[in-house]
This record gives structure tokens, sequence and C-alpha cells, in this order.
């Protein structure tokens, strides 16, 4: 009855030190950059005459979230192999490889713990993180420079199958455009184009104005036209369509970008990629945890004469090399028009066959 009470025992103490490790490593870290930040924007935070609450609360505590999760692969890999070497370095593993426990037991507690860190990760990329950039969004709107900004000219939209809209220049702090269509087509071609020169966004009754108008039926080759100075109207655009915000997919949380690029296939937007791409990475990512454990265990495992440091830079390349690969598919998803599911998971379904050998070569 001793035995399953001692693996036990041990099971809860490599998942303590594990996340212990993790969390212990990734907090000097945050500190660490904080520093750098500070010294980076000191003179801004003093020139702009920002209060300490809002530099403390305003944007550190919403600028952190982002940063744990961008680096939260790479300590997750040091956490595993500093924990791992140690123990290799003290002939542990081969003591517990001795006393019947095998190689794959071992990997237990390990694959709970990344399945742990891989949730709060998933958390933080798809729920908490967007929440926390939209505040610091609105921290560096008020105090840096303007983040909301008038896409360029020539704007078209797809709204509804067979319907169309165009504005050649938006103004966004007048909440109005210029030079407007508004086309519905058919299998013969052009059925109804409403136009006008400019289109105003009423912010107290949540419609559209156009002023100096025309409407144009075309019945085959006979056609009706309509005038007006002014017309009230419902359409299926809103002033999102004609803004941007860099890297708006960060404020997105988990429903609203699925939203977001259902509606943007509606339209026929050409960025449909870059959404999508992020939407298949927030969950590749986390499950690069569970595979990225895998592998610094199978690494650090072996007691090495040069000891900890042979392990932390054979751990510091494989997660570079990740996270390049990461960027790199990214750029083909977004430019190159490679889909953004296998730009997303071709780290995963790279490093995930590595693992499964490294497994294999492991002495046991």
């Amino acid at each position: 009855m001793q035995l399953p009470l001692k693996i036990k025992l041990l099971d809860w103490y490599i998942v303590r030190k594990f996340i212990g490790n993790f969390f212990g490593v990734l907090g000097l870290t945050v500190i660490l950059i904080m520093v750098i930040d500070i010294a980076e924007n000191i003179q801004e935070f003093l020139d702009q005459q920002i209060p300490v609450f809002d530099i403390i609360f305003g944007y550190y505590f919403n600028y952190i979230p982002y940063m744990l999760n961008l680096i939260c692969p790479l300590f997750v890999f040091i956490a595993v192999i500093y924990f791992t070497s140690k123990l290799s370095r003290h002939s542990e593993i081969i003591a517990m490889l001795n006393g019947g426990m095998s190689f794959y037991r071992l990997m237990l507690p390990y694959i709970v713990s990344a399945v742990f860190i891989g949730l709060f990760s998933f958390y933080l990329t798809n729920f908490l993180i967007p929440h926390t950039q939209k505040n610091l969004m609105m921290f560096k709107e008020r105090y840096f420079s303007r983040q909301v900004h008038s896409k360029d000219v020539d704007t078209h939209l797809k709204i509804a199958p067979n319907t169309y809209v165009y504005v050649h220049y938006w103004d966004n702090v007048n909440q109005l455009g210029y030079n407007f269509w508004y086309e519905a087509m058919s299998d013969d071609g052009m059925k109804f184009k409403l136009s006008s020169k400019t289109i105003v966004w009423d912010t107290v009754s949540k419609n559209w104005q156009l002023l100096d108008y025309v409407k144009r039926y075309i019945y085959g080759k006979n056609e009706r036209i309509e005038y007006g100075e002014k017309m009230d109207t419902s359409l299926a655009i809103d002033v999102s369509d004609f803004i941007y915000v860099k890297e708006d997919w960060t404020m997105m949380n988990y429903i609203e970008i699925r939203k977001f690029i259902k509606q943007e296939r509606e339209k026929g937007s050409l960025a449909v990629n870059t959404y999508e791409f992020e939407k298949h990475r927030r969950i590749a990512f986390p499950f690069a945890t569970v595979i990225l454990t895998i592998v610094g265990l199978c690494v650090s495992s072996r007691k090495s004469r040069q000891g900890t440091g042979l392990h932390i830079l054979l751990g510091l390349v494989i997660t570079f090399s990740f996270v390049m690969l990461m960027q790199i598919s990214q750029v083909f998803a977004t430019h190159a028009g490679f889909s953004p599911f296998w730009a997303a998971w071709t780290p995963c379904f790279i490093f995930a066959p590595l693992s499964i050998l490294l497994i294999k070569l492991t002495p046991k």
C-alpha cells in the first residue's frame, strides 16, 4: 500500500516544482520587462503628466497579461529543463526508474502540469487579454496618440449576396463619408443603384443619412431615376467597416473573433486570413505547451557532464525555432494565401513527431 502513496507524493512534488519554477521565472521576467519599459517610457509619462495610478492600473495591469502569454511557451520550456536537469544531475530520475517507475509514468505529472499551464494560456489569450487590450488602447488613445484611423480611400464591401457598397473616403472625426454607392446586382446585371455625395452616421437615431442622393431603378433597357436632398436609411454596414485599429484582433475574445470572421467572409473582405490565423493560433499555442514540455523532459532527463547549461541552450534553440516557425507561417497565411489552419498548426505538426521520436530515444 506504500508504493501508490509514494508515487502520489512524487507526482505532487513534480507538479509543484514544475509550476512553481514556471511562475517564478515568469514573474521575474515580467519585473525585468517592466523595468526596461519604464526606462524607455519614463520621459513620455512625465511629458504627458500621466498620474501614477493610471500608469500602474491603466497601463501595466493591462500590458502584463499580453507579455505573460507572449513568453509563456519559452518559460514553460525553461522551467521543465531547469527542474528536470536538477533531478538528472542528482541521479533522482535514475533512482525513480530503478525503483520500478516507467518513463511514461514519469511523464504523467509533467503532462498534467503542461495541460494546466495550457488552459491558463488559453484563458489569457481568448478571454482576459482581449479585455485588457481594449483598456490599453483607451489608455494610449487618451495619453499617447490616436489608435483608431480611417481606412485608405476606396473602401469596397460586400454586405449581402449580390449587394455591394463603396465609399471613396471616410472622415472618422466627423463620422461621414464621401461619394457613396450602394449597388444591387442580379444575374442580368445591375438592377438598383443608390448613390450620394455624402453619407453621415447619425449617432442619435443610429441610422445613416444620405445627402444629395440619386436612386436608379433598372428594368432591362429602361430605368427610372429619383433625386433627393436627404434620406434616412438603415444599411447593413457599420462605422467600424471604414476604420481600423492596429492589431484589432487582439481585442476580440473567443466568441467575437468567430462572429467577426463570419461577417467579414460574407462581405468578401480580403483580411479574413489574418483573423482566421489568429483564431487557430489561440488554440494551437496552448496545445504547443504540452508538446514543448515533452520535448523539454526528454532533452533534459539525460545526465550530462556539461550540466544544466547545455540543456538550457538546447531548450532555447528548440523554443526559438518553434516561435520563428510560427512567425514564418503567419506571414505565409496573411500574404501568400496559405491556409490559416495549416499555418497555425504547422509548428505543432512538426514538433509533435519530434517529441514522439525523443520519447523513443530517451534512455528508460
